[in-house]
């Protein structure tokens, strides 16, 4: 790991003893009726706020949660505080808000409202990443699923205040950068939809002579990109795509679950689909031939599901995975919907690292960096690992 990257690890207790340490945690889970669904990213964010807390620190977290700027933190508070004992401020900022931080005590933690509830997070506005830095002595980003967004808490609050990573963070950092310079042979398997941000990590791998396995979405926009029918199935625009579909290092599916006049059936031939079916999942030809490749892998990256995670398709994902934990090969799973799979079928110790990032994960493996590390990296105070550093003046 580059160890110009501060890391709160290094940092001794007594550094942090008293200190307000604001704590930008990922921790934007599923949410129904109220409860948290999937606990696995607030697992991994306690990790951070227990060290800060034993080490005496007033611990101050803030997130954001869901994609409406109305939703709240507090289930996930509610959750957390059933973990480890936390507040909640119904609001960033304000008296209330204040008040509670200033009566924090020693080894306590406070969370704060959704940040998105503000524009000023989203549009990384200065005055609002400097008022929220006030609040504290110490930034720590434990984020990593969103330090792809140039975003207030990851890229400003850095400019106003001492800054590390956290714990989770750390793991993320390590893991994901063993597998930009991985043992070879190295697999991406890919899927999911959106073509545009798994564009440029489809190029990185293929220019780097690995082999890449696609599914999912994407794979139906290469399929069309090689001239087959895709049908009703959901695509992008294979414009500008041809030489890429075409590359010996990309493996698409031989046999697909297709929808059909009929029903649910295996397409043994993907020169076989109709214009009126639908590709639900890869089939099991495809899964044998991936098989052979995956086998002799030492290292595997997974992101994304490889059929239509949405509707119930997920076999094929589940097959591969499997074959992925049975494996010898170094492995690593990201994306939420990918990561629940493998949880749900009880394989997490039998691969290497879950990554709780989907996006910040596929920007990281493809360009090396992200947002919010160069923020951190970038930060002009010298890092000490003996010595917090002084607030700016």
């Amino acid at each position: 790991m580059n160890t110009l990257l501060p890391q709160l690890s290094h940092l001794k207790p007594e550094i942090l003893h008293e200190k307000y340490v604001l704590v930008r945690a990922g921790i934007n889970v599923p949410l129904a009726n109220g409860k948290v669904t999937d606990s696995f990213r607030i697992k991994k964010a306690l990790q951070t706020i227990r060290f800060l807390k034993k080490a005496g620190a007033r611990v101050i977290i803030i997130a954001h949660i869901g994609r409406d700027s109305k939703e709240s933190l507090l289930p996930v508070a509610r959750y957390m505080n059933t973990k480890t004992r936390i507040g909640f401020a119904p609001d960033v900022f304000g008296e209330a808000t204040e008040s509670m931080i200033d009566n924090m005590k020693n080894g306590t933690a406070l969370m704060l409202e959704n940040l998105r509830q503000y524009e000023e997070e989203k549009g990384n506005n200065i005055a609002f990443a400097k008022k929220i830095a006030g609040y504290a002595d110490i930034y720590v980003n434990d984020a990593f699923s969103v330090s792809h967004r140039a975003h207030a808490s990851i890229v400003s609050i850095p400019k106003y205040l001492p800054s590390y990573i956290g714990l989770s963070f750390e793991e993320e950092y390590a893991e994901l950068e063993r597998m930009c310079h991985p043992k070879k042979p190295f697999v991406l398997v890919l899927g999911g939809a959106k073509m545009k941000t798994k564009l440029p990590l489809l190029k990185a791998y293929v220019r780097k002579g690995d082999t890449v396995c696609v599914g999912g979405a994407i794979a139906n926009t290469l399929l069309r990109a090689r001239g087959y029918e895709i049908g009703k199935s959901v695509a992008d625009e294979p414009k500008g795509l041809g030489a890429l579909a075409k590359s010996k290092h990309i493996l698409l599916p031989k046999d697909v679950v297709v929808k059909t006049k009929e029903g649910i059936q295996v397409v043994r031939g993907v020169h076989d689909i109709q214009k009126t079916d639908t590709i639900f999942d890869i089939g099991p030809d495809t899964i044998s031939s991936w098989e052979e490749v995956l086998r002799k892998a030492k290292s595997v990256v997974v992101n994304g599901p490889l059929g239509w995670y949405e509707k119930g398709y997920t076999k094929g994902t589940k097959d591969i995975l499997k074959i992925i934990a049975q494996g010898s090969a170094r492995s690593v799973v990201g994306g939420g919907d990918t990561v629940a799979l493998v949880r749900s079928a009880k394989m997490t110790q039998d691969i290497t690292f879950l990554s709780t990032a989907g996006g910040a994960m596929l920007d990281y493996l493809a360009d090396g960096s992200l947002p919010g590390i160069e923020a951190i990296r970038s930060e002009k105070y010298a890092y000490s690992m003996n010595h917090a550093r002084p607030k700016e003046k």
